[in-house]
């Protein structure tokens, strides 16, 4: 072998070695440290990325104290005869302590990034154990930045001097690495040997990385979407499959929740109970109420502080006895917020990732195409995610959910990214499937319009409380209390107090208001819907009185009248009321002159003790 190319051989071994165990070290450190929350966290991580910031002849020397002749390591190797100093193995070892850091720092963060989310947590609601989540999920997403690591760690195993020089010398054709070889050609003169060197240390890490990278653009643009039932996307074998292996049911179809999980904000602390016939439960509250919050343990993905989560008979969490099923354990379908689709399995992929891989591939590829059919993305089962609009990943997502067929659908907010139109088109398709579905299902939404057409049961949630529970007709009719009522639309409040057995005083309208039925004690609150308030032709009536108009907005299907209770012109906003009227009824109202004559119905006016 020329002289000129043995640095050059030594050095690609070297390289190539180093990085492959650089490589697997790298990211099962990284890995244990995304994962690891102790105190000594940064201590631990200090250590690791210590050749990263130390001269890498100090490097040099700390390797050659323990693996020389009087060094702890080497003493041992001494007694079965080895040597590892000033041989190959040692160019190897210094080749790998100082690119481990490159490696270790670059596959941390994109363990981290890959973490960011709910990916992983769906993954594990469609049944993926933590093994082929990390295999199929958290390396994929990370590739990028292994790559890149990658790249670093054999560029600096390529190019490393300082400790490789102490701990395996300048042996020719044995540890002499061309960075060694450049330093000893530049210091004896031979400037074109050192320059043919460089050359080529150049070349070899210009033609890696270029490689690298046209590898990496070709899978992730010529692979894509190749798979056409998206059988790739199976989680565990067998895992998934509750209809196959019939133990849907454990007995009676039901989920009895009586937990208290402390958050930043608030307490959550809920207790209801549900069976099949109460089924799609509506759940509708505020944002940051904690309803995200409630399915995420009833899924598993959240453990609460106490409490007891049963469903179907089977106890999926119970603080007494030490019970915490795995989300996996559970069989739940979770639609998440930000729809959690694997960006890098296409649309096939997806909705195969939770079915169960007892099926054949012909009736997974079926079934992957009738649930594409329904939500409107019939022959897209090969499309990227990344290529997607809002509205089509939300639809996939609930492809998905549907496809795994779970003994419990979760949906937050499913349709809050779709038009009208679709809309529509999908609560029908969800009304068909949930009525032939023998599971329970939950339904987070804002739109009560949503809610009412799906849900026979409502529960109100208000900072980590259940404010209300009951059949949608009474709650959205007759509110329980103010919370509830202002949470569902209601917009007509006053203070009042009772002024007679049958008689209140609406304190912020001056009104006197005649009550039908009986008047709670401690009165602090009335309230009365948009839609009850009524328009008269004169105030001869009970419970009638002369407003202006102040303000209107015109709707598709209707009008808000914003109504003033007196002429003041410093009258607040606050003393406003709001009717909904509907198109024809505003085109009569315009005609006349105020002041309007509005009655308050006296069977219609909900009051609420304090």
């Amino acid at each position: 072998m020329d002289s000129i190319f043995s640095p050059v051989w030594i050095s690609l071994k070297t390289a190539v070695t180093a990085t492959t165990i650089t490589f697997g070290i790298g990211i099962l450190t990284a890995w244990w440290m995304a994962n690891y929350q102790g105190t000594a966290k940064g201590l631990i991580d200090g250590i690791l990325t210590a050749p990263l910031v130390l001269p890498p002849t100090v490097v040099g020397f700390l390797l050659l104290l323990a693996l020389g002749k009087n060094g702890l390591i080497g003493k041992l190797l001494n007694l079965v005869g080895m040597r590892i100093i000033f041989t190959w193995y040692a160019t190897v070892i210094a080749a790998v302590v100082v690119s481990f850091p490159l490696m270790y720092k670059a596959a941390l963060a994109a363990f981290q990034q890959s973490k960011k989310g709910n990916l992983i947590a769906c993954a594990r609601t469609l049944g993926a154990s933590e093994t082929t989540i990390f295999w199929r999920i958290i390396i994929p997403l990370a590739k990028p930045g292994l790559i890149a690591g990658i790249l670093l760690a054999f560029a600096r195993a390529l190019g490393e001097f300082g400790a490789t020089l102490i701990l395996a010398g300048s042996i020719p054709d044995r540890t002499q690495t061309i960075p060694i070889a450049i330093f000893f050609a530049a210091e004896s003169g031979a400037m074109d040997r050192a320059l043919g060197l460089v050359i080529i240390l150049l070349s070899i890490s210009l033609s890696v990385m270029v490689a690298v990278n046209y590898w990496q653009n070709r899978r992730d643009w010529g692979i894509r979407g190749q798979g056409d039932t998206g059988i790739r996307g199976y989680g565990d074998k067998g895992i998934r499959g509750y209809g196959d292996t019939g133990t849907r049911g454990y007995g009676e179809i039901c989920l009895e929740i009586d937990i208290q999980k402390q958050l930043p904000e608030f307490l959550l602390d809920i207790a209801f109970k549900i069976d099949f016939q109460q089924t799609p439960l509506g759940i509708l509250g505020s944002s940051g109420a904690g309803k995200s919050s409630l399915l995420k343990c009833i899924a598993g993905l959240e453990t609460p502080d106490c409490g007891k989560i049963v469903l179907n008979g089977k106890v999926l969490f119970d603080s007494a006895t030490g019970i915490n099923l795995t989300p996996q354990e559970r069989y739940v379908g979770l639609l998440f917020q930000d729809y959690a689709l694997f960006p890098h399995l296409n649309v096939a992929e997806n909705i195969a990732f939770g079915m169960s891989a007892k099926k054949f591939p012909l009736a997974v590829k079926q079934e992957i195409n009738k649930q594409l059919q329904q939500v409107s993305l019939a022959g897209m089962g090969k499309a990227a995610i990344p290529r997607l609009s809002g509205g089509e990943l939300q639809r996939v997502a609930l492809a998905r959910v549907l496809a795994s067929q779970p003994v419990i659908t979760m949906l937050d907010e499913p349709f809050s990214a779709l038009d009208t139109n679709l809309t529509a088109k999908l609560i029908k398709l969800l009304q068909k499937r949930i009525t032939s579905y023998d599971g329970l299902t939950l339904y987070i939404t804002h739109d009560l319009s949503q809610a009412y057409q799906l849900c026979p049961q409502l529960l109100i949630i208000d900072c980590g409380k259940a404010i209300a529970f009951g059949k949608k007709q009474e709650i959205i009719y007759n509110p329980p209390n103010l919370l509830a009522a202002q949470i569902i639309g209601w917009n007509n409040f006053s203070a009042a107090k009772q002024i007679a057995p049958q008689t209140i005083k609406a304190l912020d309208w001056q009104w006197d208001l005649e009550i039908d039925g009986r008047i709670p004690d401690n009165l602090n609150k009335i309230a009365i819907s948009s839609y009850e308030i009524t328009f008269v032709e004169s105030d001869r009536g009970t419970n009638t009185f002369p407003a202006w108009l102040a303000d209107y907005t015109e709707l598709p299907d209707s009008i808000i009248l914003y109504l003033k209770l007196d002429l003041d012109p410093n009258n607040s906003p606050d003393d406003r009321l709001e009717v909904k009227v509907s198109l024809n009824r505003w085109q009569q109202l315009k005609s006349l002159t105020c002041p309007y004559y509005i009655q308050l119905p006296s069977d219609r006016i909900i009051m609420f003790s304090s």
